[in-house]
């Protein structure tokens, strides 16, 4: 095709998203100019796509060339190192008030160290959290973008038009807030995703172990939960994924039971350290991870420890979905506690009813109850926790009984559920008027001297007690 025309946008990282995104731009009616460390990938893509208004790049000088003014592009490439490399070899290539914008699952303590190296060369700086996997990417993926705010006015028509929509038909993009914003709320997205796959896992491992049902059956019962309150993505592949045969055998039991991860959910769990924040569900759903890793030590202990597992005592397929449906709850209501804390923390007062409306379409955690959290936030000035939210407080009230009557069912069973129980756990602790954390500070004071607060005080006031002494 012809370059008389300089491209609106320039994407350098062609592998499976990075791709998606290029065609997503020049269906939305962009010129996207693409750039690929192997040339021969550049090659295929166009071979491809010769029907696209797509401009082939051999090298980043031809790309930056190539591009409209203010120059925008996006980096599809491999978080850390690789993003810094390609960072590198664009600056000198730049003008002042060009824009770079990271769309890989990068730190966010990298974007805001990014965001302010390169505004001190005039170069502004996005960093772009991005949800959907290949088919949001091509079609509509969900879009949380932060970092420099003066180059969010150059990108917003750019984003916005390949988002998805919700249902009311927004755009799920919408700008987040200044430095790693934007990348931290992808971060806390990708800890919550954990959490709803772990929480989805367990209630399958009850329902295929606790009640004898088989994966078919089971299949069965999500495509019907899709239907209702647990209405989501997750949801709904979770029944085809069970529905899937290969031969005359469900493809479920032949996958080896042992989970990857790629770390996005362990940094959710390290900042809501740094941050102070329980994000207990999302922590179990990565250990859970690292113990499944290792399935020829869980044979071992085995052999060891022979397994209780029986039927399930008092547990219907109702509780399970009871369970699960207050245990989603929990981890989003901590996820949205972490954004609320890493807001306050960083300034960068984000708005927590916009972030929940950016994940009602196009991303892997989608879900229908994200209206109501959505609704919550914005009806609810200064909300500070989801559970405290009339609709929320009720449903986890209507499904405490069952929740309980899981935990405890699995435990007797040998069945292990650490997102339910963590969940549980959590909402007893918050709701406790007093915890046993009174002698833990005692225990402090005693062999530390690290003082403590005392009831018939005001807060604030510290004390310390000579435990050791005597009469």
């Amino acid at each position: 095709m012809s370059t008389t025309k300089r491209a609106d946008i320039g994407v350098v990282g062609l592998a499976v998203m990075g791709a998606n995104l290029a065609l997503n731009f020049a269906d939305a009616g962009n010129t996207v100019v693409v750039y690929n460390r192997t040339t021969s990938v550049t090659d295929d893509f166009m071979a491809d796509n010769t029907d696209k208004a797509l401009v082939a790049s051999e090298t980043l000088e031809e790309l930056v060339d190539r591009l409209e003014k203010p120059r925008k592009i996006l980096l599809m490439v491999k978080a850390g190192g690789p993003v810094d490399a390609v960072i590198a070899d664009l600056v000198p290539l730049l003008d002042q008030g060009d824009i770079i914008i990271d769309g890989g699952n990068s730190r966010f303590t990298d974007t805001e160290r990014r965001v302010e190296q390169l505004a001190e060369k005039g170069i502004r700086f996005l960093g772009v959290g991005i949800s959907g996997g290949e088919e949001g990417a091509r079609y509509g993926p969900s879009i949380m973008p932060g970092g420099d705010p003066a180059a969010w006015p150059h990108v917003e028509s750019l984003l916005k038009g390949i988002a998805a929509r919700a249902s009311d038909g927004a755009p799920c993009c919408e700008w987040v807030g200044p430095g790693g914003a934007g990348h931290f709320v992808k971060m806390v997205h990708n800890g919550i995703e954990y959490g709803d796959m772990q929480v989805i896992a367990e209630a399958y491992d009850l329902m295929h172990r606790g009640l004898g049902m088989t994966p078919n059956e089971i299949g069965d019962v999500f495509d019907d939960w899709n239907r209702g309150k647990l209405q989501s993505y997750l949801i709904e592949i979770t029944a085809q994924i069970l529905g899937m045969t290969e031969g005359a055998e469900p493809l479920i039991d032949k996958i080896l039971d042992a989970a990857g991860q790629k770390g996005t959910g362990k940094w959710t769990v390290m900042a809501s350290m740094d941050l102070g924040q329980p994000t207990a569900l999302v922590a179990e759903a990565v250990y859970a991870r690292i113990v499944s890793s290792d399935p020829d030590r869980r044979l071992s202990l085995a052999s060891i420890y022979p397994s209780p597992i029986g039927q399930l005592e008092s547990v219907a397929i109702e509780d399970v979905e009871a369970a699960l449906y207050a245990s989603k709850i929990i981890s989003y209501a901590q996820g949205f506690r972490l954004l609320d804390g890493a807001s306050k923390e960083y300034d960068w007062d984000l708005d927590l009813g916009i972030v929940a409306s950016l994940w009602r379409a196009g991303c892997i955690i989608r879900a229908a109850f994200l209206e109501d959290i959505m609704t919550a936030y914005k009806s609810t000035s200064g909300l500070a926790d989801l559970t405290e939210e009339p609709f929320f407080s009720d449903a986890l009230l209507s499904a405490e009984h069952s929740w309980r009557q899981v935990v405890s069912g699995a435990a007797r069973s040998g069945i292990p559920v650490p997102a339910y129980s963590s969940a549980l756990a959590y909402f007893d602790g918050m709701r406790s008027p007093r915890l046993p954390a009174n002698l833990i500070q005692a225990q402090r004071d005693f062999f530390g001297a690290h003082t403590f607060e005392r009831v018939d005080r005001p807060r604030g006031e510290f004390f310390h007690h000579e435990w050791a002494e005597t009469d």
